[in-house]
């Protein structure tokens, strides 16, 4: 079957196997390794990824239910000069990651809660990133990555998710638009 979408602000159009999921499109046919394979039940949180700029598991959508859609995936987050968005420097700055395995899925959920709510409480980053799971750490420092981020987006002093990647550019949080 012939699926065409958008993948990171590239227009795409292949053959893919009605029963092929989404994580494995973006893998094994795009070669998009940052989405994870983590449990292939939507337990884990580690193949998430923004479809029309909402968070959602790959895992559980298959690729055809993409055709005519945008997928996000975390290396769509990062300019093409290789500045990081705010999400994924606030990770950075604020030692959001531990081994890395997570940390996809972790900033793309992050992303996307932050697009729906960009003033979250403490309370509500717990609440959106229920569905993501670190084996590594407490997550108090991802919860604080997700603060500051939301913080200096709503703060204007950051221009790292907004810089131009040639005829793409993002917006505040770091999806190509």
């Amino acid at each position: 079957m012939e699926i065409k979408l958008t993948v990171n602000g590239v227009t795409r159009s292949d053959e893919v196997e009605p029963r092929l999921l989404l994580i494995h499109y973006l893998r094994e046919t795009l070669d998009l390794r940052a989405a994870n394979i983590g449990c292939d039940t939507t337990s884990c949180g580690a193949c998430t990824v923004l479809l029309d700029g909402e968070s959602v598991k790959s895992c559980t959508v298959l690729a055809v239910q993409a055709n005519g859609r945008s997928v996000t995936t975390a290396e769509g987050l990062v300019a093409a000069d290789g500045t990081m968005s705010v999400v994924q420097q606030a990770f950075r700055e604020n030692h959001g990651l531990q081994c890395g395995f997570c940390t996809p899925g972790m900033v793309m959920a992050s992303t996307g809660l932050l697009a729906e709510n960009p003033h979250p409480s403490e309370q509500e980053v717990r609440e959106g990133l229920e569905g993501n799971f670190c084996r590594c750490t407490g997550y108090h420092n991802i919860v604080r990555s997700v603060l500051a981020a939301a913080e200096k987006l709503s703060g204007g002093s950051s221009s790292a998710g907004t810089s131009s990647a040639g005829s793409s550019s993002t917006d505040e949080t770091g999806v190509l638009a």
